[in-house]
């Protein structure tokens, strides 16, 4: 009976899940699995790889000295493709695979709804890009950005308009959260100097009604505020019906992507509100490299906020010393000066940055340029 015993128990702590003892508190040596929700299909499949190899990348590094807690990371990302229903599958799949916090959301109106299904089960959820009032004013616990918010980057355009003397400013937006928010937002504090916005139909091939609206508001300058794919056909349109004053677009456009849509000569001048793209941040030289030699690619935008989500989760995890969503949502809220690409990172009450990251950028040639 004793050797039969001895078996059972041998088999027993052979067994997942049983090798802290018989009695022991679950598997401490699986991997923590951090969840990523991002574009990989649809408008903006452009985005997500940017996001997921700069998300990679941390989690080799990290993994590389060791992990965290005595355990190695993986990353689980699903496509979201920039929609509010396959967004909230991908959640729900994310809180399935046991998670232990989301390090994803480029388009706000996707990432919205996933935080809901996060928050019952007690995930934090790092937002590397996604930056919508919206995402922040519901006052969910376990939701931090790591971007800056619509309000900043409405804030920087009004400035970078008002430096400019543009005395007639329209908006244009898409109606989404993220683009609609920053649309009335700068409206707001554009007040005197504000022609109006006009709506355009998302994902329509023909923008030609808002292209005739615009045109009749006679706007020094156009602000666009959706995405590259909408925001390069709207473009060559606006200029093929003569229109010659200035155009701006909003962070969701910065992509080669516009350029190429938009035509290289019709989207020569355009400018661009927009947080950290790599070959613009300083220091990031060596990061650049090992991203290109890794991935065989450029970096592109929200690659190294993806990157800075993952380290960060890694931090809080370490100083929290548990999994546990409630100890590690603590922890993030007592970030103090984390060192990021976008420089010293803690959270204000509300779970946004305390300084605005927004730069001014310029197509010129094939690409975008830091407006110095």
């Amino acid at each position: 009976m004793k050797l039969r015993a001895a078996a059972i128990l041998a088999v027993l702590l052979a067994l997942p899940g049983c090798s802290g003892g018989l009695f022991g508190g679950g598997d401490d040596t699986s991997e923590i699995v951090l969840g990523m929700p991002v574009p990989l299909s649809g408008d903006s499949a452009a985005i997500g790889p940017y996001m997921r190899n700069g998300a990679q990348l941390a989690i080799d590094e990290l993994n590389a000295k060791g992990g965290v807690l005595g355990r190695k990371l993986k990353l689980a990302a699903e496509d979201d493709a920039c929609d509010p229903q396959t967004a909230t599958a991908a959640a729900t799949k994310l809180v399935s695979q046991k998670v232990v916090a989301s390090v994803g959301g480029y388009c706000s109106g996707a990432t919205l709804p996933t935080l809901p299904v996060f928050d019952r089960a007690k995930i934090p959820v790092v937002i590397p890009a996604a930056n919508s009032d919206q995402l922040f004013e519901k006052k969910l616990p376990y939701v931090f950005l790591i971007n800056s918010t619509g309000t900043q980057q409405a804030g920087t355009a009004v400035e970078w308009a008002t430096k400019q003397s543009l005395s007639r400013v329209v908006v244009v937006h898409d109606n989404t959260s993220y683009s609609k928010n920053i649309a009335d937002l700068t409206s707001a504090a554009l007040k005197e100097r504000s022609a109006g916005s006009v709506v355009i139909t998302k994902g329509e091939a023909e923008h030609g009604p808002a292209v005739t609206a615009v045109r009749a508001k006679n706007p020094d300058l156009v602000y666009f505020t959706g995405y590259y794919a909408d925001g390069g056909l709207f473009i060559r349109q606006l200029r093929q019906a003569g229109y010659t004053g200035k155009i701006m677009v909003a962070d969701g456009s910065v992509d080669k992507q516009l350029i190429t849509i938009a035509g290289q000569d019709k989207a020569q001048g355009v400018y661009a509100t927009m947080t950290g793209l790599p070959e613009f941040t300083p220091g990031a030289e060596q990061w650049i490299s090992k991203y290109k030699e890794k991935f065989g690619s450029e970096p592109g935008p929200y690659s190294t906020q993806s990157y800075d989500a993952v380290r960060l989760v890694a931090d809080a995890l370490t100083r929290a010393a548990s999994t546990d969503g409630d100890k590690l949502r603590k922890a993030l809220e007592e970030t103090k000066a984390f060192p990021m690409f976008s420089g010293p990172l803690s959270f204000t009450p509300q779970h946004t940055l305390a300084v605005s990251g927004f730069v001014i950028l310029e197509v010129k040639g094939s690409r975008f340029e830091l407006v110095k």
